[in-house]
């Protein structure tokens, strides 16, 4: 946890949560808008939520608004907005749409698509436009689960695919097939031993799926898309993709600030 700032006014700190399969990240900002200062932010294992109370979040200035993406179940949402008790600021949890921060929603049923997903999305596409890029992107989370997502030049979702992440993986092979209980191994190009074996798959299928997806959404544009990817495994994934990609931390809370502009913008105090 980095130590809090108090410079920031607070009726105009946002305080954005990405609650994971595993950890809980949050990020507190001086004005729930892009480019907005940060001042603390910090991760926690979810079996250790009942300490941000009165360890992480004591000493920070009390948000305005809390904006957050949670994809763990109902009891872990119930857990945290005890800890939010905190504070006088209700949660919002996003809740996709079918438009929202300069990205339309293709999903069959928009409201089913992963908060965390949409949340990305919108984070990456506010990131290329920010610097200009008006292009086709594919959006990668390297996590527990795997997604990898297309989205046009104009700013369309068109559609993504879910593949368990590497971990999922060596345990269902472990669990299905007897003899596979053995150490990680490395990635090879030609693996010789089963450790290594069971790794450069896990690697290679992930690696593949951006590969198709990328090659899908160059075919369907005619254009050479962006691919920018994230998420705590990323780094893993980087040595061994087969596109040009951008390795970037932190696409949830660009979208969550995204997001918040456009939610809190009406109720924010005028800079002086």
């Amino acid at each position: 946890m980095t130590a809090p700032d108090t410079a920031a006014p607070a009726s105009t700190a946002l305080l954005a949560l990405d609650v994971g399969n595993t950890r809980l990240k949050w990020a507190l900002y001086d004005r729930p808008e892009p480019g907005a200062r940060l001042l603390a932010h910090g991760v926690q294992f979810l079996e250790n939520i009942e300490t941000l109370a009165e360890g992480d979040w004591r000493a920070l200035r009390p948000p305005r608004w809390v904006l957050g993406s949670i994809v763990a179940g109902a009891g872990v949402r119930q857990r945290v907005e005890e800890q939010l008790e905190l504070w006088d600021a209700p949660v919002q949890w996003v809740v996709p749409r079918p438009a929202e921060a300069g990205l339309v929603n293709g999903y069959d049923h928009p409201t089913r698509l992963g908060s965390d997903r949409w949340v990305a999305m919108i984070g990456a596409r506010q990131r290329l436009l920010a610097r200009g890029e008006a292009r086709p992107c594919v959006v990668v989370m390297v996590g527990t689960a795997v997604t990898v997502e297309a989205i046009d030049a104009e700013g369309r979702f068109l559609g993504g695919i879910i593949l368990p992440g590497h971990g999922i993986m060596l345990r269902a092979l472990e669990s299905g097939t007897a003899g596979l209980h053995v150490p990680t191994g490395e990635v090879r190009a030609f693996p010789t031993n089963t450790s290594d074996a069971l790794t450069s798959g896990g690697t290679f299928a992930i690696a593949g799926a951006v590969q198709r997806m990328w090659d899908n959404l160059s075919r369907h544009t005619g254009q050479t898309p962006v691919c920018l990817m994230t998420g705590g495994a990323g780094w893993k994934m980087a040595p061994h993709m087969t596109v040009p990609f951008e390795l970037v931390e932190g696409l949830i809370f660009d979208g969550l600030l995204a997001m918040a502009r456009e939610r809190f913008a009406a109720s924010m105090p005028a800079r002086a």
